[in-house]
């Protein structure tokens, strides 16, 4: 059922008028647009002067944030090489030291370890004076010019030819570190035979005449074999197979021929007088081979962890594989054979370390071990030559064998060196496709063996006649550190 709905006018106290009621309704409108948010009106637009205010912040923002990483990424980089270069100082002395100074006879222990730690003293006053410049300033293609004496303008400030994140004084100093071992790894082949004085003469020399034009063509700017920075002949050598190995090797073959055998080589037995030194030597030499080569990638990056793995896999094959190929001929594998066969492979993989894969490392180092080996046991033996701790076989050998595979196994996969207009990747290696890269090699390796023959030979000649090299037969009967320096290193006297 519908009920009625009745519209009835509202009725309005007498007192209430219209104008009153309009007045209230005023009212309310105005309360309501002060509480409101937006009911009144649209909040304004922000002012053009703000909007550019706000991008500027945010433009500075982000310079200061790309500053802060590329600060923290030099500091990083910086601290890496700082170490590295104290590794590969450690190499010589005492690594190389105690290598060499266990392989001597007793009596000729100190002045083997002394022919390692002055060079220490002497090539960084030489390094400091003018090496460093020979070595890395512009010059031409085959040295150096004197821009970079008493190492002007070598400070905080990065040579991005070189290196773009470190100051250009760690980079001069990590180099020097290359320039103390490598003449000493010469010392060598002429132990227990040669007279301190001429030595020196003939290690100042030899750094200025030998290394200083090798090191300038393969690493220097505008180097001839320089394959970085426009070489005519682009040679791949990462840490120092022919600037290193085969110049210190093949110079250390030569000293050995010129100055002659050992009195009594080979009738008389010349032992090793501690194995137990060698050997911690050698175990020495191959971590600070981790500098050696992981510091040639110049930065704390991912080539430096490819190089890294491939020095430590070459040293386990080739330590392997001379150990092994030792124990097939004679019966036994040595101690020194194991530890020389590490050495051989370090030297190997010394220029292909930024180059190679882990497998292919272990392929170069397994090479080097029984390469080496049989220098050694076979051809030294044959020639009857007497290079007194395998200078020659192990550095001359090795780095040429590692030099040479380098161009073959060289992979854009793990260092894309070589780019097009375009900036794509080219191969690198015989196996990457670019079978010619083992002619530049091969060019490279001949260059290092010319300059080390023709170098060491004249130096040889000119020290011989100044100084002569070699100490008298009483003296070496003597022994080196008595004739030589006036002390033992082994006080007998005092243990009983």
């Amino acid at each position: 059922m519908l009920v009625p709905f009745t519209v009835q006018k509202l009725q309005l106290p007498g007192e209430w008028g219209v104008p009153r009621l309009l007045l209230a309704a005023l009212a309310v409108a105005l309360i309501l647009c002060t509480t409101v948010p937006g009911a009144a009106q649209a909040p304004p637009a922000p002012s053009t002067q703000k909007t550019q205010l706000d991008s500027k912040q945010m433009a500075d923002r982000l310079t200061r944030i790309e500053q802060q990483t590329s600060e923290a990424r030099s500091a990083g980089d910086n601290a890496w090489m700082l170490v590295c270069s104290a590794l590969v100082l450690m190499m010589t002395g005492p690594g190389l030291a105690l290598f060499y100074g266990g392989l001597v006879r007793r009596k000729n222990i100190l002045a083997t370890m002394m022919q390692s730690f002055t060079l220490m003293a002497l090539v960084t006053v030489l390094w400091a004076v003018v090496g460093y410049s020979l070595c890395f300033h512009s010059g031409n293609a085959f040295v150096g010019d004197f821009g970079y004496s008493f190492l002007r303008g070598v400070g905080a400030a990065p040579d991005t030819d070189y290196a773009a994140t470190i100051p250009q004084q760690t980079f001069m100093v990590y180099q020097l570190m290359f320039a103390i071992i490598t003449p000493a790894l010469i010392t060598g082949s002429i132990a227990e035979r040669a007279k301190f004085s001429a030595l020196m003469l003939f290690m100042i020399l030899w750094s200025l005449l030998v290394y200083a034009p090798m090191a300038h063509m393969v690493w220097g700017k505008g180097g001839f074999l320089n394959a970085a920075l426009g070489g005519r002949f682009p040679t791949l050598d990462f840490a120092g197979g022919t600037v290193v190995h085969i110049t210190s090797g093949v110079s250390a073959l030569v000293a050995a021929l010129y100055i002659g055998k050992r009195t009594g080589y080979p009738r008389q037995p010349m032992q090793p007088h501690s194995v137990v030194l060698s050997f911690i030597g050698a175990c020495l030499l191959w971590v600070g081979w981790f500098g050696f080569n992981a510091g040639s990638a110049l930065a704390a990056g991912s080539l430096a962890t490819s190089a890294f793995v491939a020095t430590h896999f070459a040293a386990a094959t080739a330590a392997l594989g001379w150990a092994g190929a030792e124990w097939l001929r004679s019966g036994k594998p040595s101690v020194l054979g194991a530890i020389s066969g590490a050495v051989a492979g370090l030297v190997a993989i010394t220029p292909a370390s930024g180059f190679v894969s882990p497998m292919a490392a272990l392929v170069i180092g397994l090479i080097a071990g029984v390469a080496c080996y049989l220098m050694v046991a076979l051809v030294k033996a044959k020639f009857s030559y007497d290079d007194s701790l395998d200078a020659f076989g192990v550095h001359g050998a090795g780095g040429t064998i590692g030099a040479l595979l380098t161009g073959v196994f060289a992979a854009r996969a793990v260092n894309p060196m070589f780019k097009d207009a375009a900036g794509h990747a080219l191969p690198v290696g015989l196996l990457d496709g670019n079978g010619g890269q083992l002619v530049n090699q091969f060019i490279g390796v001949t260059i290092a063996w010319v300059l080390a023959i023709v170098g060491s030979l004249v130096i040889l000649k000119v020290v011989d006649l100044v100084l002569g090299l070699r100490v008298s037969e009483d003296q070496e009967i003597e022994g080196l550190d008595l004739s030589q320096h006036g002390e033992e290193g082994y006080n007998l006297e005092a243990t009983k």
